[in-house]
């Protein structure tokens, strides 16, 4: 199911389809960034600036928190002082580290997220949950 959203972005308007971003990026400064779908292109929206389209984000990022859809798996995850708001299923591949810790890039963007169990153990597992359910793989400490 799509979910057209207009944003007005650089003087620019961009029709997007939200259903087909694959993450969000919530910063503490409050801006929100996400990429245009096959794409690199980022949109930096911060609240001061626009905050129609700040807030049609923040309405998505809830409905996408709160609904459970086949289509998608979202995750929040704590990163490097942002909180990504993910959809798992846009991901392709996963490394598990000796170490514990999971990596894994942003389809639209070049980002590495690295997940430790110590410090995101909540997000952690719901990451080896989903690689489990997808794949048929555990991924455990070697």
């Amino acid at each position: 199911m799509a979910y057209w959203v207009k944003i007005n972005y650089e003087k620019k308007e961009y029709v997007v389809d939200f259903e087909r971003v694959t993450a969000f990026c919530c910063e503490p400064n409050g801006r929100v960034t996400f990429w245009l779908p096959n794409s690199a292109i980022p949109i930096v929206i911060i609240p001061h600036n626009n905050q129609e389209d700040y807030q049609k984000i923040l309405e998505y990022i809830e409905h996408v928190n709160n609904s459970e859809s086949e289509d998608t798996y979202w995750v929040k995850i704590s990163y490097e002082r942002n909180e990504y708001v993910i959809n798992l299923k846009c991901i392709s591949s996963f490394c598990h580290e000796r170490n514990g810790r999971i990596t894994f890039w942003l389809p639209d963007s070049s980002i590495p997220v690295i997940i430790n169990p110590a410090s995101n153990p909540e997000s952690y597992e719901k990451v080896l949950d989903y690689i489990h359910q997808t794949t048929g793989y555990s991924l455990s400490e070697n």
